[in-house]
């Protein structure tokens, strides 16, 4: 009875490890600065948004052509957007911002790891069919980067960028 508690606990353990490292909430400052969904913490990209700030909403389709629509979106410098992500395909797709240096390093994990999916405010992985929903605040002027960092995805092309100009 003890050996089998026991080995249930530790299969219990792995369990738990494995899904916090696969369930995308993974660190390694991929997260937008360590935001994770705890309010404002700023980045190089900006933070976090609230819904009750945004000042427009752009949808976005992510498709199996390894392309969003649109791939160049304008913003402004504090400006609050609503992110409506859909997957029109029929693979997974994900839509993650960030800095040119921080999408690479990413792809570089998303590569050993490609089921991983995200939790995190500035990134979103879709099924195929599926919508969903990102609200940034842009806080910095300059241009931040979104892309699909399944492997092959970014190779082939599926990124875009946010211009966001100052105040």
């Amino acid at each position: 009875m003890k050996r089998n508690l026991s080995l249930i606990a530790a299969s219990a353990l792995v369990a738990i490890s494995f899904n916090s490292f696969a369930g995308g909430n993974h660190g390694g400052g991929h997260d937008a600065g360590g935001a994770k969904g705890h309010g404002s913490a700023e980045s190089a990209i900006g933070q976090p948004g609230q819904a009750g700030k945004v000042t427009r909403t752009i949808n976005v389709e992510m498709a199996d052509t390894m392309r969003f629509t649109p791939a160049n979106i304008a913003a402004k410098q504090g400006e609050t957007i609503r992110f409506v992500i859909k997957n029109s395909g029929q693979v997974k797709h994900e839509f993650s911002l960030g800095t040119e240096a921080e999408l690479k390093e990413h792809y570089e994990t998303m590569k050993k790891f490609p089921e991983m999916e995200h939790d995190e405010p500035s990134k979103i992985s879709l099924a195929p069919g599926k919508q969903g929903e990102i609200i940034w605040q842009f806080t910095k002027a300059g241009d931040i980067n979104f892309a699909c960092l399944y492997p092959g995805h970014y190779d082939a092309g599926m990124k875009g960028q946010v211009k966001v100009a100052k105040k």
